[in-house]
């Protein structure tokens, strides 16, 4: 009989790095591939990205619980208790083996807390991260916690599992599902991209994706003011912005994004790139600005500088080739002048990925396909 696998995904970015675990598992004769999409693939605000889903020729089995309209801390606890009560109804019907989850947003919580009270064996990737400036901290280890396998990007994060109580036998280093995707996509030439984007590169071209840091009070606004006033400064210079998530704040991050776009020709904004597209450019640029871990994890397989603005990526492990900064104009300005220079040119040309360089996907799904799941829900804590 087939192993039931479940892959959850809630947004552009968990799908992005999930499509090739989903790939392996549709092409594996031993395992059924179940799809659960949710959260932002929902929303037409946010691209109804679910479509590329079915695009790439996935089955969606269930969409569950739309987002709440707004994104206050009211509005992501309605979100959250949506997609918990409707992925409980999907799980009770597909009855999965595992259901596989990435990452650490509020939507995932949910669908693992659904998993936890069905007790279905819970697969996690990613974890052991921090990210201190984010409530998805929280959310990250306390998914690891109703988890019982653990895929992590590199040691000192498998260390982190363990820490938290995980026996060492269930935690395995597989590296960082984004470079799968650098290895596997047919990334577009700067010809083909500039034609998709409908947008001439110039001298200077950088990507900007500004998220809010989710346990700070009302800075969005402001960090992101602040961003746009550095980068106004800079002549020559081609921007590509992606916009915010579902979080609070993300609202008036889009809000500014839209506005500073609509008066300035050198700029221009997606609510989705989708992976291909969003690599593509990450390739053709000359750096990334902003605060998503797609500048840490992916952006060196590239060896791009990178400026990482504030909190809320602090904590994660991070190459020479990251510039981190505080969320001012002077401070900005300060590492975009560095981004360009020479000599930090010549570092991130010689900077290693430390999130692997490939090959994540197959090893999760192995060991999907072989792992017992005899017991596994009834764990035991592993003291240290």
């Amino acid at each position: 009989m087939n192993r039931n696998i479940c892959v959850v995904t809630g947004s552009r970015a968990d799908y992005g790095l999930l499509r090739w675990i989903m790939e392996e598992i549709k092409e594996d004769p031993t395992l059924s591939l179940q799809v659960i999409a949710t959260g932002m693939h929902l929303s037409p605000t946010f691209g109804l990205t679910l479509t590329e889903i079915e695009a790439d020729g996935f089955e969606i089995d269930y969409k569950v619980g739309a987002l709440s309209d707004n994104d206050s801390s009211v509005g992501i606890a309605e979100s959250m208790s949506n997609v918990l009560v409707e992925c409980a109804k999907a799980l009770n019907v597909l009855k999965p083996d595992v259901v596989v989850v990435l990452g650490d947003r509020f939507e995932i919580f949910a669908a693992a807390s659904a998993a936890l009270v069905a007790r279905i064996p819970l697969a996690h990737i990613h974890g052991g991260e921090t990210t201190v400036g984010a409530i998805d901290e929280a959310l990250r280890h306390s998914i690891t916690k109703m988890s019982q396998l653990h895929f992590v990007a590199a040691k000192e994060y498998r260390d982190r599992v363990i820490q938290l109580g995980e026996s060492p036998n269930s935690v395995y280093i597989v590296g960082g599902l984004g470079i799968d995707n650098i290895k596997k996509l047919n990334l577009l030439s700067r010809g083909e991209l500039e034609s998709s984007l409908g947008f001439k590169f110039d001298k200077k071209n950088l990507l900007v994706t500004f998220h809010p840091v989710t346990l700070e009070n009302e800075t969005a606004e402001h960090q992101m003011t602040e961003l746009l006033h550095a980068l106004s400064e800079l002549e020559e210079t081609r921007l590509i912005f992606t916009m915010s998530n579902a979080d609070t704040g993300g609202e008036k991050i889009n809000n500014l994004i839209e506005s500073y776009v609509s008066k300035n020709p050198n700029a221009i904004a997606f609510t989705s790139l989708g992976p291909l597209r969003y690599l593509s450019c990450m390739k053709q640029v000359d750096g990334v600005v902003g605060n998503s871990s797609s500048g840490i994890i992916e952006a060196p397989s590239f060896k791009k500088g990178v400026i990482n603005i504030g909190d809320r990526q602090l904590g994660r492990l991070m190459t020479s080739c990251i510039i981190n900064c505080q969320p001012t104009k002077e401070d900005i300005r300060v590492a975009l002048s560095k981004l360009y220079s020479d000599e930090f040119q010549s570092e991130c040309n010689k900077t290693i990925n430390l999130y692997g360089d490939g090959g994540a996907s197959n090893q999760v799904v192995e060991i999907l396909r072989k792992v017992s799941l005899s017991g596994v829900v009834k764990k035991t804590f592993h003291d240290i």
